[in-house]
């Protein structure tokens, strides 16, 4: 899944890259991914790119009286070709995942957008403002802003009875945290994903607070300048107990364990996170 380290790296690549080129042609190969049926991408065709931004989990490409919004959902990405797209299949390894939209830009340069999901969960948004992305409006407040401050953290935990990551994961609350970061954060801030938010004392929430700010800043400072075919390589490569079930907990050398609840994963350490219990 992507989030925000991740994103926010590709959202500056663009910028970089895509910005002042004009879209030239778009083919929409899965028209699932067009949610905005009234304003198609290919009313794109004949606009300037001005710059690319993140929310949360979301590109939004800012062309001249619009702006292209890519949800990326659970398995969606970009891949930026040298040359334009055609009707040729560019040279891609069999395990790449498949496009479902190309844009052709100005320059000999273009752009796709790709799911690596078995169920198409990426859209494709033609909007005046960002905001009139629904999700997008219903953003929480992002960690990664540094006017990010420890009242809207607090506020977004609020004493609820639901479990800390679920909160973390959830968007309404903190924008562009997903399952990964969510493990790596409890993990520095040495709390049980089960735990409930109503149940921290104040030296856990500030341990909370400073493992949230620093584990998502340290991510996005350490993606930036990664090619953005390499971004999901580099996270997996940086994970200390996401996905690492199993594996010795890089801080104690407890065994990372995986536990399944409420619909969703968690790996974590007992030691680090749970007095050495496995939950």
């Amino acid at each position: 899944m992507p989030e925000s380290p991740e994103v926010e790296a590709l959202a500056r690549f663009l910028a970089d890259e895509a910005s002042g080129r004009e879209v030239r042609g778009v083919d929409v190969l899965e028209f699932r991914t067009v949610k905005t049926r009234a304003t198609p991408p290919a009313g794109i065709i004949g606009r300037t790119i001005t710059g690319a931004r993140r929310h949360g989990k979301h590109v939004e490409l800012v062309l001249d009286e619009a702006s292209l919004v890519v949800s990326l959902g659970r398995h969606g990405w970009m891949r930026w070709l040298d040359a334009a797209p055609d009707d040729e299949p560019s040279p891609l390894s069999v395990d790449a995942p498949p496009a479902l939209a190309n844009f052709e830009l100005s320059g000999d340069r273009g752009l796709e957008v790709t799911d690596a999901g078995s169920w198409v969960s990426l859209g494709l948004f033609v909007v005046g403002d960002a905001a009139d992305v629904p999700a997008i409006a219903k953003l929480g407040p992002d960690p990664a802003d540094a006017a990010f401050t420890r009242d809207q953290f607090d506020s977004a935990l609020g004493g609820r009875r639901k479990q800390i990551k679920a909160i973390l994961q959830e968007q309404e609350s903190l924008a562009g945290i997903g399952n990964a970061y969510s493990d790596e954060i409890l993990h520095l801030a040495k709390v049980s994903p089960v735990t409930h938010a109503a149940a921290l004392d104040d030296g856990s929430a500030d341990r909370l607070f400073d493992a949230t700010l620093t584990t998502v800043r340290a991510a996005i400072d350490a993606r930036l300048g990664v090619p953005i075919d390499q971004l999901k390589a580099y996270k997996v490569a940086a994970m200390r107990v996401h996905g690492r079930t199993g594996e010795a907990c890089p801080v104690c050398g407890d065994t990372v364990r995986d536990l399944t609840f409420s619909g969703t994963s968690a790996q974590y350490c007992p030691t680090c996170q749970n007095g050495g219990v496995p939950l």
